[in-house]
């Protein structure tokens, strides 16, 4: 019996300009809804069983809309929500959300912010601190500019667990410098995990072959090791 393949990292949507202003010109494939039924017609495509969905905007609505879809999807194990970290009342979100089982962590969209440093932001790192009480993980997506911020940011939060989202946009050394700030300042070994996922969306879209993600998923086996 063969193991279950998963998707660790898709997104579904109701399409509006209004609600997904980063889907650009030249998006034209994804300017569309994309619902569990194309989901799963994807899924019977590339033989993938199970898939984590991932939030695509920055609302509770859409955090409370795939929670309902997991619910009712038994090869949806998991969801990434948002939820607003900032808020002072971030820990009433989250006992919320987290009651849950298939919430397993959150993420918020840092590279769209207009402040470089939001990632150091005292009321966002009061709701980071707030993930572990609830055995939440925060997927990590940034550009290279941020990763000064991002590492001090890791190392604030010991035994957090992080996901590092799309391998950063394939800067293969990001991967590497968060995975050794982490577990060079931060925490002991096996008490904090980076995973990088989701490389494809960041190559060129029209023109990826296996032969050019090769070098970055080398690098990243390098880092982790292959049962990371």
């Amino acid at each position: 019996m063969r193991e279950e393949r998963i998707d660790s990292h898709h997104h579904l949507w109701r399409y509006s300009p209004k609600d997904y202003p980063w889907i650009l010109d030249g998006m034209d494939s994804i300017r569309r809804d994309f619902l569990v039924g194309d989901l799963q017609q994807a899924m019977e495509e590339g033989g993938i069983d199970v898939v984590v969905t991932v939030q695509a905007r920055q609302s509770v609505v859409e955090t409370e809309w795939l929670l309902d879809l997991v619910s009712r999807h038994e090869f949806m194990r998991g969801v990434v929500g948002w939820v607003p970290l900032a808020d002072p009342a971030v820990a009433s979100h989250l006992e919320k959300y987290a009651a849950n089982p298939k919430l397993k962590a959150v993420r918020h969209v840092l590279h769209d912010e207009s402040d470089d440093s939001y990632i150091l932001r005292d009321d966002f790192n009061r709701g980071i601190a707030r993930l572990k009480e609830f055995e939440l993980g925060y997927d990590i997506l940034i550009f290279e500019r941020h990763l000064p911020q991002t590492i001090e940011f890791v190392d604030r939060h010991a035994n957090q667990v992080f996901i590092v989202d799309h391998v950063q946009n394939q800067e293969s050394k990001i991967v590497c410098c968060l995975h050794g700030a982490a577990h060079a300042r931060s925490c002991s070994p096996g008490e904090c995990l980076l995973q990088a996922v989701g490389m494809v969306t960041e190559a060129d879209w029209n023109a990826w072959a296996e032969s050019d993600l090769q070098p970055f998923i080398e690098t990243v086996l390098e880092c982790f090791g292959r049962d990371a």
